[in-house]
């Protein structure tokens, strides 16, 4: 009975540390982050408030989980949750299950994103690609040829930035985490603040010419 006893004790213990280690990363890898990050964050809101000041969409785009943000990220800017907030254009790739299902029938599922890009992009776009290490190769290939293309173009990754790191773009923001869901937390606020602070450039459209 006493070992029982111990047993669960112990368990307890362990959940209560398990909880309290993850609300730790939970609250120091975003300050950590947003500490080192606003100046760039700054830079990239004003750079895609001009982008729709002139006519340009969001295309944002990512696999598996981060598709999810990837369709968060343009439900924000296309439905904005506060009242008297303008709609932005915004496209999130992924939900095009009929092009992605098509060019896997056809054997050409590899590089999706760079082929939707390609026919869907124009130059006063933004591209927004999510990759959980920065090593998603078709994530990658579409942030380089919308750089290419003349797009604006941002990578929001984790770990140490993998490839895209070293890719050719204009921002990429890297949670300095390997937890997969505290890089995904800090990712969702850090479009939350692009949202916010896009809007408070388009308060001072002065400062979009």
């Amino acid at each position: 009975m006493m070992a029982g006893i111990e047993e669960k004790g112990e368990e307890q213990l362990d959940l209560a540390a398990l909880v309290t280690a993850r609300f730790e990363q939970s609250m120091t890898v975003p300050v950590t982050f947003f500490d080192r990050e606003s100046e760039r964050i700054a830079e990239a809101c004003w750079a895609m408030a001009r982008r729709f000041h002139k006519g340009g969409r969001l295309l944002a785009f990512g696999n598996g989980a981060w598709a999810t943000d990837a369709q968060h990220v343009s439900v924000e800017f296309v439905h904005p949750v506060i009242v008297g907030k303008r709609a932005l254009p915004a496209l999130a790739l992924t939900n095009d299950s009929a092009t992605i299902s098509g060019l896997m029938a056809g054997g050409a599922a590899d590089m999706p994103f760079v082929r939707q890009l390609k026919v869907l992009a124009r130059p006063q776009d933004i591209a927004m690609g999510f990759s959980e290490d920065g090593n998603d190769t078709n994530v990658v290939a579409a942030l380089n040829a919308a750089t290419k293309l003349g797009l604006l173009s941002l990578g929001l990754t984790g770990g140490n930035g993998g490839l895209l790191k070293e890719a050719r773009i204009d921002f990429c923001f890297t949670v300095q985490a390997y937890d997969p869901l505290v890089i995904q937390e800090t990712h969702e606020t850090l479009y939350h603040v692009l949202w916010e602070l896009v809007h408070i450039f388009f308060e001072h459209e002065g400062l979009l010419e």
